[in-house]
């Protein structure tokens, strides 16, 4: 029996995978590549146990932060948002008034929490619906790989 797990093979996916096990920890539940809405995907939305909506951005590279476009756009979908990099990553390049965290493949630490900007009700009430299909539909094709295909628009 191989006792190791496999990486997941782009950087940022293994940034994502110890931000996740990491918050976890924290009692938070997260996803992976959510749509807020069309134009913009966040690397990893967390839910919080008091309802609390985190987006955190994975960034590989220098490169990786420097073509990034959209990531302003997450802040109005979340109550906190941060950078999620590598020990290596050149931090003094990230906003101030952002969250930081450091991760690896394994875990992450929260270095710096991003502000605490409640989002409105009803834009909360959205989330959580877009939250908890996203995470049915990961579930559901996980247990039937067959369905994968059929409804991919919703996500």
């Amino acid at each position: 029996m191989n006792t190791l797990e496999p990486l997941p093979p782009m950087p940022g996916q293994r940034l994502a995978r110890g931000v996740c096990r990491h918050l976890r920890s924290h009692d938070f539940v997260t996803v992976e590549e959510l749509v807020p809405t069309p134009g913009l995907r966040v690397d990893v939305m967390a839910l919080g146990p008091k309802g609390e909506i985190w987006v955190i951005e994975c960034k590989s590279s220098r490169t990786d932060y420097a073509t990034d476009r959209k990531w302003q756009g997450y802040l109005e979908w979340c109550d906190r948002f941060f950078w999620a990099v590598d020990a290596d990553f050149p931090t003094d390049l990230l906003p101030e008034g952002t969250g930081l965290i450091v991760a690896d493949a394994y875990d992450a630490e929260i270095l710096r929490m991003g502000p605490d900007t409640a989002l409105a009700s009803a834009r909360r009430r959205v989330m959580l619906q877009k939250f908890a299909r996203h995470a049915a539909a990961r579930l559901h094709a996980l247990r039937d790989p067959g369905v994968a295909g059929l409804v991919t628009a919703t996500l």
